[in-house]
């Protein structure tokens, strides 16, 4: 099995998002920021997690993205499927036809066992371990700023109105009146 970067960002971004949903929604430029994840290519896999009722969005000021679900009934399995990662070990996708016509590889039962296995470990593991560890770890929980209407001290500059022709033709004419 080959896990791609669409899991591993997956899950990366949703333990960003539990470790910080307490104060509110997470936007993703903010995970894009810390986690070094295109924010493109976030806002579709958030699209797939909110399909899966992973997460839900916020519109508006203030806005972002919360657990759609209690953090311990979220596991990584749930994550990796729902971002379409499969957990497949076996070359034919699990189809049982390795060699084509139906006929099966001498290791298919092998590799077989190995995603039952994978799948298995993959569901035991939630999402609040995953946050709980990280916590232990000694990350740092940044609070999110209260946004204030700057009142400012200094005098609001006017702009500068410059009375000049906008085109040839007008500095033509502004030749002509003289």
């Amino acid at each position: 099995m080959r896990l791609t970067t669409k899991g591993r960002f997956a899950v990366t971004a949703m333990i960003d998002l539990g470790l910080r949903q307490h104060s509110g929604p997470v936007t993703l430029a903010a995970i894009s920021q810390r986690q070094q994840i295109s924010l493109s290519y976030l806002e579709q896999l958030f699209g797939k997690l909110r399909r899966h009722e992973l997460v839900e969005s916020t519109r508006g000021p203030g806005g972002g993205y919360t657990l759609a679900r209690d953090p311990a009934q979220i596991t990584v399995a749930q994550i990796i499927l729902s971002v379409d990662e499969p957990i497949d070990a076996t070359q034919c996708g699990g189809k049982e036809n390795c060699l084509g016509e139906g006929d099966r590889c001498m290791t298919h039962d092998l590799w077989a066992s190995l995603n039952q296995r994978m799948v298995e470990f993959l569901e035991s593991v939630t999402l609040q371990k995953l946050v709980e560890d990280q916590l232990a770890k000694g990350v740092q929980i940044e609070e999110k700023p209260t946004l204030k209407r700057a009142i400012s001290s200094l005098p609001a500059v006017k702009p500068i109105r410059i009375n000049a022709p906008n085109s040839v033709f007008a500095l033509g004419n502004a030749f002509t009146k003289i």
